[in-house]
């Protein structure tokens, strides 16, 4: 066991391309704020100008079910390895930096976005890009109109913006983001993988709860960072401002999460409305 643990924790962690990541401002794939803003505007442009196309063909159900098992098993697994990487280097790193303390609060102008942890962020980040295809899969379903939610849209969109700003600007927190907001992902694209061979699994309403609960986490944790950047002489902690954007966008999120849940389980009965993919 400890092998396996010593073999994992190299590839994940130790290894050269891991270990000496740095993310360069206009040099590293996807740093540009232009990229953003390009992928954003783009995402938005093409959902909302798809959505209601009469020249946009729908895929065979038998099609659309391939393509999905396999996006998602894609997914699922991404996600297991994100939440093993950026764990494993946070406890890594922690050990290194001063522990819990340092993991709530980077120390502000001393956190260059550099090492395992940024690694994992940055990977994180481009999972986000990949999740798009969420979306495109709705696109080319016949009931594209009504799974194509203003939580699913907005989440997408929004979701790369702050993943980006996680590492552009060291934010403080963050890990902790990717590995609860990637342990729900393996949840949720395990779910949708078995929806999509034919299964019907019967916790989905529990997996709603597990998204709210990632919300609430955050929120729980948070006044502790809040207390670290108010009583730390030394500048505070690092993207406190991006911390502010993160925590508006999740309270955003939270609500609309709630709605859903209401919605869809009225009086803890089955779902009434479809589901959407959502954070």
């Amino acid at each position: 066991m400890s092998n396996l643990y010593a073999a994992v924790h190299y590839w994940l962690v130790d290894h050269p391309s891991i270990s000496q990541y740095e993310w360069k401002p206009g040099q590293t794939v996807g740093s540009s704020p232009l990229f953003l803003a390009g992928a954003v505007v783009g995402y938005l442009v093409l959902t909302l100008s798809l959505r209601n196309s009469r020249h946009l063909p729908t895929l065979p159900a038998a099609a659309l079910a391939v393509a999905a098992a396999a996006h998602n098993v894609i997914l699922c697994l991404l996600s297991l390895v994100m939440v093993i990487g950026c764990g494993l280097a946070t406890a890594h790193q922690m050990q290194e930096n001063g522990g819990v303390t340092w993991l709530l609060c980077f120390p502000a102008g001393s956190t260059p976005p550099r090492g395992p942890i940024f690694f994992w962020g940055y990977v994180f980040y481009l999972s986000k890009l990949l999740e798009f295809a969420d979306t495109a899969l709705i696109l080319l379903s016949r009931s594209r109109n009504r799974r194509l939610s203003f939580l699913h849209v907005y989440h997408h969109a929004v979701v790369l913006v702050m993943c980006y700003l996680w590492v552009a600007t060291s934010q403080s927190m963050f890990p902790i983001g990717v590995v609860t907001n990637g342990s729900v992902h393996v949840v949720m694209y395990c779910y949708y993988l078995m929806t999509a061979v034919g299964l019907r699994p019967r916790w989905k309403r529990r997996l709603t709860d597990c998204q709210i609960g990632q919300f609430l986490f955050g929120k729980v944790i948070s006044p502790v960072m809040l207390y670290l950047h108010f009583t730390n002489g030394a500048g505070g902690c690092s993207g406190f401002w991006t911390w502010g954007f993160s925590s508006v966008f999740a309270v955003s999120l939270f609500a609309l999460f709630l709605d859903f849940r209401f919605r869809a389980y009225p009086g803890g009965g089955a779902a009434k409305i479809a589901a959407n993919k959502t954070i």
